[in-house]
């Protein structure tokens, strides 16, 4: 079948964005609301980080912003009847794989848990035609491979936040194939399901802990020396609007085409090699024109994983998805970001600003999903 407008598969249809006050959460309601969505969130009463990108921009006021906890079956299902949404983009989580380790049942209660809610919840939703349920590259046994892993390879965990993950992805797997099959006493069920796994999303708007880029800018903006845990850590750097350009392509497609695109996806950067954090801590120090970096080790830094790449060429190949950035221009949209911060601009526009200059891009490069017809 024809490939539907992507611009125009989001207008005025009912998203529900679970974690929609989280750093991609954020820009992922900044971006629906760019192409007409109808917003949902449903996130903790809290933003999970002061400031944050979520609050900076505006977005409350924006949106149906729904607060309750991803443990909350019964909340969560109150909020998808009341809405009445057709997408899910499941992103509620606790990200943070150094905390994990510190709290390892609110982390695994939360990220497998509260999936299997979103799972159940969808399952007895009369309106729900689509989720895409969003995990992390981490769900990858760890073999410290120097080729990326696939969506075929093992899944696994040595830690809290990559054990729980990795689960999310087995229940969503088993509900998937026990509930959500392309055919189902003879006709084809009414969800779409499939997931996605991006590793260390960069970007403006990032104020967490324990994450290598909001520590660099929150040092710079403050004039202190960014601490660096692992500088010879080699991760698949990539900014914030790369794989969400993926999930919302997904989405259109698993709207319009239902379960053919019912399956796991990575979303990686254009760089194979992947960086080490002590280039990516050089460059940004460059590029915001001041600063420097130290070597520090904290607690728990063993459990992080030296080497972690992620290959992209099912995406490449099946939903025509490529990356837009370079690392170095990815770090380039960060800093401008930042300093807009930092000078007090209207940030729902800057981010706005941001999105267009990314989807102007992958249309000159003829991208698909960002082709206007």
């Amino acid at each position: 079948m024809t490939t539907p407008p992507y611009l125009n598969t989001y207008h005025n249809l009912p998203v529900l964005v679970t974690g929609h006050t989280g750093f991609k959460g954020s820009w992922l309601v900044t971006w629906l609301l760019e192409l007409g969505a109808d917003v949902i969130g449903y996130s903790l009463p809290d933003p999970p980080t002061r400031p944050s990108n979520f609050v900076a921009s505006g977005l409350a006021e924006r949106i149906s912003d729904v607060r309750g906890d991803i443990r909350d079956y019964d909340a969560l299902a109150a909020t998808i009847a009341a809405h009445q949404p057709r997408i899910i983009f499941h992103l509620a989580a606790q990200p943070i794989v150094l905390r994990s380790v510190e709290l390892p049942k609110l982390t695994i209660d939360t990220n497998a848990g509260g999936t299997v809610n979103v799972l159940e919840a969808t399952r007895h939703a009369d309106s729900v035609r689509a989720l895409v349920s969003i995990t992390t590259d981490k769900v990858y046994e760890n073999q410290e491979w120097l080729w990326g892993y696939r969506e075929s390879d093992t899944l696994g965990g040595h830690d809290p936040y990559s054990a729980g993950k990795a689960m999310a992805e087995l229940a969503i797997a088993a509900y998937r194939h026990t509930y959500f099959p392309p055919a189902a006493h003879g006709q084809s069920h009414h969800v779409a399901l499939a997931s996605t796994r991006a590793g260390n999303v960069i970007g403006g708007g990032d104020f967490a802990d324990y994450r290598l880029v909001p520590d660099c800018m929150k040092a710079l903006m403050d004039g202190r020396p960014i601490g660096v845990r692992n500088p010879l850590s080699v991760r698949p750097w990539q900014h914030v609007l790369e794989p969400l350009s993926g999930y919302l392509w997904l989405g259109a497609r698993l709207l319009h085409d239902g379960p053919a695109y019912g399956e796991a996806w990575n979303f990686g950067p254009l760089e194979q090699k992947g960086v080490p954090a002590a280039a990516l801590a050089d460059k940004l120090v460059e590029l915001w024109g001041s600063g420097s970096w130290e070597h520090t080790r904290p607690g728990y830094a063993e459990v992080e994983t030296g080497l972690l790449r992620l290959s992209w060429d099912k995406a490449a190949h099946r939903l025509n998805w490529r990356p837009v950035y370079t690392w170095v221009e990815a770090l380039t949209e960060i800093t401008d970001w930042f300093k807009a911060y930092q000078a007090g601009e209207d940030m729902h526009t800057v981010t706005q600003r941001h999105i267009l200059n990314y989807t102007a891009r992958a249309g000159q490069l003829g991208l698909e999903w960002a082709t206007v017809e």
